[in-house]
């Protein structure tokens, strides 16, 4: 089958530092695709570079059969690829409302709209008239979502969604997330919690100093082989 998305030999810099080095990741149609790795490993560099956030050779990304890596952002979310970011990056002074209403810019026509986003999350319809400031930290977390999903994507890129969350709040987002895939929406989940990602992601990608140092079906994966791939021990 021919993957959704593929990238090959896919490298990405901050300026004159190196922060990926030969990235070869595929992600088919309506799969979940973890990414586990120590912090500084390349993981949010890898979602920002698939997203349009930094450069990358237009061949060393190819989503739904073509090119596209080293177009800007919008372009990219025109395209169906939506990044869900680590920190959420909500407009603070912008309502539920309109932190949701933001992600629709690219018009891709798509089942998501705002009725959808508050029948997946009921307590943001409650809270539609709130900034994003009076939120809690799980309620933020299911505005980013939900704003990802108003561009009505292909494919969600997930950064660490658990962080700083409480482990009922993680559980109440990844059930949502469940949820989304299921429906054949594909992501790719940024994970420090290994088991968390193992039970999420069909395959595992671990990324060790920018480079995959393992990569596999979640099932076939033990702890000691994650352990060695993501401590290089």
């Amino acid at each position: 089958m021919t993957p959704l998305l593929q990238t090959r030999n896919l490298t990405a810099f901050y300026g004159d530092y190196q922060a990926l080095f030969g990235i070869d990741l595929e992600v088919q149609a309506g799969e979940v695709v973890g990414v586990i790795g120590a912090n500084g490993a390349g993981k949010t560099t890898l979602l920002r570079t698939l997203a349009g956030v930094l450069p990358c050779a237009e061949q060393a990304v190819r989503f739904q059969n073509r090119n596209i890596g080293g177009l800007d952002a919008s372009r990219v979310v025109a395209l169906g690829i939506a990044l869900v970011p680590e920190g959420r990056r909500l407009f603070p002074s912008l309502s539920v409302e309109e932190n949701l209403k933001v992600g629709a810019f690219a018009r891709r026509t798509g089942p998501w709209d705002e009725n959808r986003i508050y029948e997946l999350f009921p307590v943001l319809g409650e809270r539609r008239r709130s900034r994003a400031t009076e939120l809690s930290g799980g309620q933020q977390q299911m505005v980013a979502i939900g704003r990802a999903l108003m561009s009505n994507p292909t494919l969600l890129l997930c950064d660490e969604l658990s962080l700083g969350l409480a482990p009922l709040v993680v559980k109440d987002i990844y059930a949502a997330i469940q949820k989304l895939t299921a429906q054949g929406l594909s992501a790719i989940i940024v994970e420090q919690d290994v088991s968390l990602a193992q039970r999420m992601a069909s395959r595992l990608y671990c990324l060790q100093e920018g480079r995959v140092s393992l990569q596999g079906d979640s099932a076939s994966l033990t702890r000691e082989r994650i352990s060695q791939a993501y401590f290089g021990a």
